[in-house]
C-alpha cells in the first residue's frame, strides 16, 4: 500500500512539474558583495565602507572623524573592529576600508570591545569635564560614546591641558580648544566642501590644535556647517551659545527660504521662540550643508521691531488699530480704486516672501478684481519665460557631463547649489563653463571662464560653440544651464539672448533657474507671475510714477531697498495714490504706506515652498505668531470674503485651514495636482512639478561695446547686504558688506585712484560717490558695486545711478 501512495505521490509531483512555470532566476547584481558581519551574511555594495555597511545593517560602530558626506581620514580610530579578510582576524579602521567577498567582521568581540574603549579612554585624557555648561551636553557623541563603548573609569589623573577659552574665530563661531578632539571634520569640511581653507592643524605633538590663520578670522559664508558637524563642543554658535538644552527644545523639520535653493532644515524652538535652525541631510538637495544667512538668520524672528498689529495712516502719521477697521480701510482702498480707474489701477509686487498657500491665495484674490499689474520680482530677476523651458535638478545639474553658468554668483546667492556644484565638479563629474562680467566664486573650479562685457553675452555664447574643444564637450553629456542675472546694472534681454542661442545651439539642454528670492519660483508658478512684460514690476512702477496708479500692493516686498532702479522707485511710491503694505518688518516702502498689515513670518505659519527645480517641500508652523500677525493667505481671504459683491464666490474666501488653500491650489494650477497637502506632508524630499512649456521672450538687440573713456557698470548681490532679514538678525547684521567701487589695479592706476580714496560714477542721470578697493578679480574696464550694501562708511547708494530700462550702465570715473 505504501508503494501505491508513493507512486501516487511522485505522479503529482510530476504533473505539478509540468503545470507551473519556473521563473528564471533574476540575474546577480554585479556591484553586490556578500560579507559576513557579526556572524550573519549580508550584502554590500563593491566600493562601500566596512562602517557604512555595518551601519545600513543595523550594527552601529562608534566613530568621531568619519563623515558620510566627506572624505575618510582614519584620524580617531574609535571605529577599530575585527576585519578577517582571509588572513585572520586584524583591528582595522573600518572607516578606511572597503568591503571585500567572504570578509568576516566583528563588531562586539572583545577584542574590539577593548580597542574602543582605550581610544575613548584617550581621548577623554585631557578632555575638560565641561559637560554642565557646553552647549553639546546631551546631543554629544563623546559623551554617549563614553558611556555606550566607554571604559567606565580613567587611569589618567594627571592634569588635564588648558587653553584660553573661548576664542572667537569669526563672528559667529567660537573655539574651545581644549574640548578638541583632532577628528579633523571642521578643517575637512572648510578645505573640502567650502573650499575655505581658513581653519587647520597647528603645531605638533601634543600641542595640535585647531585655529585659524593669525590675525584671519574664519570668514566663511558656510561656518555654521563645522559647530554641526562638531561631534564636541569645540566649535559653538555664538547666537545659540548657552541659550538652550536638547531636551528644552522642540523641533519640526521644515524648508529654509532664506533663498529659492529650498535646503531642508529642522526648526528647534524652545518657550515659543526659535532658537535654532540645523541642516538635514536632503539627498537631492542640500546634504545636510546650509549657508549662514539660512543658518542665522532665525534671530530675525524675535526682532523687537517686528510688525505685531494693523496700522492706518491718520493726520499724526501710522497709527495702530485693530484688523477690522484695518481690513475696512483696505477694502475702501480697492473700492476706490476699481471706482476711479478700474482694474488697471491696482497693482500688486512681490509674494516670493510667502509660501505657495500666500502666493496663490493673492493671486486668485488678483484674478477676481482683474489685476494684471504682478509680479513677485522686483526688476531683479527674469521673464517668467525660463520656467517654462525643460528644467534639470540639482541632482541632475551636479551629474551632468557639461554645466554652463550663466548666472550669478552662486556663492554669494545660492549658498547650498554653490557647494553642490563645486563638489561635482571637484569630484571630476562635471566640467563647468562660467559666462559671467568677474571672478565668481566657482572661477577656480571652471573649466572655461569668459569673461564678457556687459550686454554682451550673446556673441560670447556664439564664439563658445564656435570652439571646436567645447563643442566636443558639449556634445560628449547632459547640458544644464543654470541661468541668472549676473549684473543688476544690465537689462535682463542680455542674459535672455544668450539663453537663447545656448537652447538653439543644444536642444537638449536643461534649465536651472538661479532666481534669489525666497519662494520666487513658487509665487511665479501658482499665478503671480505678469502675463507679459507691460505688467512686470518695472512696468508697474512706471505705471505708478506716471500717476496711473491708484492703489499700489506691496506683499512682502520693499521697493526703496530691492529695485535695482531706486530713483524709479522712489517716484513711483511718490506717485501712487495708496499704498497697502502687507509685510513682517517695518522697511523705508513700510513707512509710505496708508495701511499696514502685519504678516505671519517663517516658522509661524505652515504652507508649502517650491524651489528653483521645482521641489515643493512643506514648511512647518512651529512658534506662535507674533502680536496679532495673519499669514497672508488669510488676509487674501478675508478680503475675498469682503468683496464678494465683485470678485464673487472665490472658493479661498471659503477656506478655514492652511491644508485647504493647499488642495485649492492643486485642483487649479496646471502642474500642482500631485501637490496636495496630504502628499507634501508624506514626501519626506518633497514634490518635483514639471515646467509647464512656454516660449523665450524675444531677446533683442545686444548693448554696444563700451567706448574709451567710460567704465561699465556691474552690479550684483553678496550674501550680506542691507536685506531686512538680514539687518534684523544680530549675528549675521554685523557682516553686512559696504558699499565700494571695486577696481581692478591697473584700471586704478590709469585713473590716479588709490585704496581707500573716493571717486565719483557718473551717468547721464545722476552720480554717486564711492571708496575706492582694489581688486585683481574685477574685469578691466568694467567697475563692480555690491547692491543693496552698508553705506555706513559714507558710501552712497549706487541704485541711484541705475537705469532700469536701460541695455547698461556705463558710468564716467573722477577721482576726489
Amino acid at each position: 500500500m505504501s508503494e501505491d501512495v508513493t507512486t501516487e505521490t511522485e505522479d503529482a509531483s510530476a504533473e505539478d512539474d509540468v503545470a507551473v512555470d519556473v521563473e528564471p532566476e533574476p540575474e546577480p547584481d554585479p556591484n553586490a558583495v556578500t560579507i559576513e558581519l557579526n556572524g550573519r551574511s549580508v550584502e554590500a555594495r563593491k566600493g562601500e565602507l566596512v562602517i557604512a555597511a555595518a551601519e545600513r545593517h543595523g550594527s552601529y560602530i562608534p566613530h568621531f572623524c568619519y563623515h558620510p558626506r566627506m572624505s575618510s581620514v582614519g584620524m580617531c580610530r574609535q571605529c577599530l573592529v575585527e576585519v578577517d579578510t582571509g588572513r585572520g582576524p586584524q583591528l582595522q579602521p573600518s572607516c578606511m576600508i572597503t568591503v571585500s567577498p567572504d570578509m568576516k567582521v566583528d563588531t562586539e568581540s572583545a577584542t574590539t570591545k577593548r580597542a574602543q574603549e582605550g581610544m575613548l579612554e584617550l581621548l577623554l585624557a585631557n578632555h575638560p569635564l565641561d559637560c554642565p555648561v557646553c552647549d553639546k551636553g546631551g546631543e554629544c557623541p563623546l559623551q554617549d560614546q563614553a558611556f555606550s563603548h566607554g571604559p567606565g573609569e580613567s587611569r589618567y589623573v594627571e592634569e588635564k591641558r588648558h587653553y584660553e577659552k573661548p576664542i572667537p574665530i569669526s563672528e559667529l563661531v567660537l573655539l574651545d580648544r581644549e574640548r578638541c578632539i583632532l577628528c579633523d571634520r571642521c578643517t575637512r569640511f572648510a578645505d573640502e566642501v567650502a573650499g575655505d581653507k581658513l581653519i587647520h592643524f597647528i603645531e605638533r605633538g601634543n600641542q595640535t590644535q585647531v585655529m585659524t590663520f593669525p590675525d584671519e578670522p574664519f570668514v566663511s559664508y558656510f561656518s555654521g556647517n563645522t559647530v554641526q558637524i562638531c561631534p564636541v563642543g569645540a566649535l559653538t554658535a555664538e547666537p545659540y551659545r548657552f541659550k538652550a538644552r536638547p531636551w528644552d527644545l522642540g523641533q519640526q523639520e521644515s524648508t529654509c527660504m532664506g533663498c529659492s535653493t529650498g535646503c531642508r532644515i529642522v526648526v528647534q524652538s524652545s518657550r515659543d521662540e526659535v532658537l535654532r535652525y540645523n541642516g538635514v541631510d536632503s539627498e537631492p538637495v542640500n546634504h545636510g550643508w546650509l549657508c549662514d544667512r539660512g543658518r542665522f538668520g532665525f534671530e530675525a524672528l524675535s526682532s523687537e521691531h517686528r510688525l505685531t498689529e494693523p496700522m492706518v495712516r491718520t493726520d499724526v502719521g501710522l497709527t495702530p488699530t485693530s484688523w477690522t477697521s484695518a481690513m475696512a480701510a483696505t477694502t475702501g482702498l480697492i473700492r476706490q480704486a476699481l471706482e476711479s480707474g478700474g482694474p488697471s489701477s491696482i497693482a500688486l509686487i512681490g509674494g516670493a516672501r510667502g509660501t505657495n498657500e500666500d502666493a496663490f491665495a493673492w493671486a486668485q484674490l488678483a484674478d477676481g478684481l482683474g489685476i494684471e499689474f504682478r509680479d513677485p520680482q522686483l526688476g531683479d530677476g527674469l521673464p517668467a519665460a525660463i520656467l517654462g523651458l525643460p528644467r534639470a535638478t540639482i541632482d541632475e545639474a551636479c551629474s551632468a557631463g557639461t554645466v554652463i553658468l550663466l548666472g550669478p554668483d552662486v556663492k554669494e546667492e545660492l549658498g547650498a547649489l554653490y557647494l553642490r556644484l563645486r563638489g561635482a565638479a571637484r569630484d571630476g563629474a562635471t566640467k563647468i563653463i562660467e559666462i559671467a562680467p568677474n571672478d565668481t566664486g566657482l572661477t577656480n573650479m571652471a573649466w572655461k571662464s569668459l569673461r564678457p562685457q556687459p550686454g554682451r553675452q550673446a556673441s560670447a555664447v556664439r564664439e563658445l560653440f564656435a570652439d571646436p574643444e567645447i563643442a566636443e564637450q558639449i556634445a560628449s553629456g547632459d547640458v544644464v544651464v543654470v541661468v541668472g542675472r549676473s549684473n543688476l546694472a544690465e537689462s535682463p534681454a542680455a542674459t535672455m539672448a544668450a539663453l537663447s542661442e545656448i537652447v538653439e545651439a543644444v536642444p537638449t539642454a536643461t534649465v536651472l533657474p538661479a532666481l534669489r528670492r525666497g519662494n520666487v519660483i513658487g509665487a511665479l508658478s501658482v499665478g503671480l507671475a505678469p502675463a507679459d512684460a507691460d505688467h512686470d514690476a518695472i512696468a508697474t512702477l512706471e505705471a505708478a510714477a506716471g500717476g496711473k496708479i491708484e492703489l499700489l500692493i506691496l506683499l512682502g516686498a520693499d521697493p526703496l531697498c530691492d529695485v535695482p532702479d531706486h530713483d524709479l522707485a522712489r517716484r513711483a511710491l511718490a506717485g501712487a495714490r495708496s499704498i497697502v503694505s502687507i509685510d513682517t518688518f517695518p522697511t523705508e516702502s513700510t513707512r509710505q504706506a496708508d495701511v499696514v498689515l502685519p504678516a505671519a513670518a517663517f516658522t509661524e505659519k505652515a504652507g508649502s515652498t517650491t524651489n528653483i527645480e521645482g521641489r515643493v517641500n512643506d514648511v512647518a508652523h512651529r512658534v506662535t505668531t507674533k502680536g496679532t500677525s495673519r499669514p497672508d493667505w488669510m488676509i487674501a481671504a478675508e478680503l475675498a470674503l469682503d468683496l464678494d459683491d465683485i470678485v464673487g464666490d472665490l472658493p479661498i474666501a471659503m477656506a478655514t485651514s492652511v491644508e485647504e488653500i493647499t488642495d485649492l491650489l492643486a485642483a487649479t494650477v496646471p502642474g500642482f495636482a500631485a501637490v496636495t497637502s496630504e502628499a507634501v506632508e508624506r514626501e519626506v524630499d518633497g514634490v518635483v512639478v514639471e515646467s509647464q512649456p512656454s516660449d523665450l521672450a524675444d531677446r533683442g538687440d545686444e548693448a554696444s561695446v563700451r567706448n574709451s573713456y567710460s567704465y561699465r557698470l556691474v552690479v550684483s548681490h553678496k550674501m550680506f547686504d542691507r536685506a531686512i532679514g538680514t539687518a534684523m538678525s544680530r549675528g549675521i547684521s554685523k557682516l553686512s558688506v559696504s558699499a565700494a567701487a571695486h577696481l581692478h589695479p591697473l584700471d586704478a592706476d590709469q585713473l590716479g585712484a588709490g585704496e581707500g580714496g573716493d571717486v565719483r560714477l557718473v551717468t547721464d542721470r545722476s552720480s554717486v560717490v564711492l571708496p575706492v578697493v582694489l581688486d585683481p578679480r574685477i574685469e578691466r574696464g568694467n567697475v563692480w558695486v555690491p547692491f543693496n550694501a552698508s553705506s555706513d562708511q559714507g558710501g552712497g547708494r549706487v541704485e541711484s545711478i541705475i537705469d532700469a530700462r536701460a541695455a547698461v550702465t556705463d558710468v564716467k570715473i573722477e577721482v576726489l
